[in-house]
């Protein structure tokens, strides 16, 4: 299903301010990553990367050719330094970074099991982005901007984070900077009812909603996708991109309906595919592509981000996705 008519979805002009396009706010996270199969006592050695699902977005536009810019709180220790310095090789704007003086900086360790697959442990409790609050959120800033992505983990730290979220889409929508919003439902951090009770109004706030078909079919308690995409449409938002892994994306834009397919690839590890798709989607709409043509831009980068280990290491520049786009022809 496609439709030939022209994208409803407003994407705001660029700021003659210089600063981001794009900004997002949530929880960074520093990652370690077993090499090797077995357990913690097996003296198993890790690997240091990075993470946080809005942070691994952030970069991902970045890799795609935006300017953009972050906004949460890190701990003034060695892993708050560890994401500054990567936010900065990737020229991500860190002016609304707060370091906090005593404070830990998230961290989660993967570890590899030939019976279980990965299993993730965080430790986050406690931490400075738990601690993120609207007075850490610039009305200025998002007045430059021309996109804001939050997303339910950001939500989920904390009842503070979740306001400084919902205050940053507010502003947002109250000054013509788009908003978008991925649901990125987990169970270990809050309960289904509050989370479909948040993300819903949350939902309502946004112009972009780019659910998973999974986490779609959990809170709307529908199952055929385009019953899922119609029930989140029903909130407000003027795009929805349902991804749905090996099938693609069922793309909905103002009630019209077009399914992308998906690329295919190797896959080796699917943490961060979808934060990839996010942030090469919001690059791309910025950029000036169709909401259409952005989606299969996404698609292929979201792909691409699988064929390695980790988050962030693999997510791939912009001219490795045209590569891949041309070769796929």
């Amino acid at each position: 299903m496609s439709s030939t008519q022209s994208s409803t979805l407003q994407v705001p002009a660029r700021t003659a301010e210089p600063g981001p396009d794009i900004l997002a706010l949530g929880e960074p996270l520093v990652e370690f990553s077993a090499e090797s199969d077995g357990a913690l006592e097996d003296s198993v050695r890790f690997t240091l990367g990075f993470g946080g699902d809005t942070s691994n977005m952030v970069v991902a536009a970045a890799r795609s050719g935006a300017r953009t810019g972050y906004l949460t709180r890190i701990g003034d220790d060695a892993f708050g330094r560890l994401l500054t310095e990567m936010w900065t090789r990737e020229g991500v704007d860190v002016t609304g970074v707060v370091r906090e003086p005593g404070a830990n900086t998230g961290l989660y360790f993967i570890t590899r099991h030939a019976q279980e697959g990965h299993r993730f442990t965080y430790r986050r409790a406690g931490s400075a982005a738990s601690r993120l609050g609207p007075d850490d959120i610039s009305g200025a800033s998002l007045a430059c901007a021309r996109l804001l992505h939050v997303s339910g983990i950001s939500q989920a730290v904390s009842a503070s984070a979740c306001d400084a979220a919902l205050h940053g889409m507010r502003i947002a929508r109250s000054v013509g900077t788009l908003v978008s919003y991925d649901p990125n439902y987990r169970p270990a951090l809050w309960s289904l009812d509050r989370a479909r009770a948040t993300i819903l109004h949350s939902a309502s706030l946004a112009d972009i909603l780019l659910p998973s078909l999974e986490e779609g079919r959990l809170i709307t308690g529908q199952q055929r996708p385009e019953d899922v995409v119609a029930c989140f449409a029903r909130q407000g938002p003027a795009v929805v991109v349902l991804k749905m892994g090996d099938e693609g994306v069922l793309l909905s834009e103002s009630g019209r309906l077009t399914r992308i397919p998906a690329h295919r690839v190797r896959a080796v590890d699917a943490t961060g595919a979808g934060d990839t798709f996010d942030g090469a989607f919001a690059a791309r709409l910025v950029a000036g592509d169709t909401v259409s043509d952005a989606a299969g831009y996404a698609v292929v980068a979201a792909a691409l981000t699988t064929t390695g280990q980790g988050a962030v290491g693999p997510i791939p520049h912009r001219d490795l996705v045209a590569q891949a786009r041309v070769s796929a022809l």
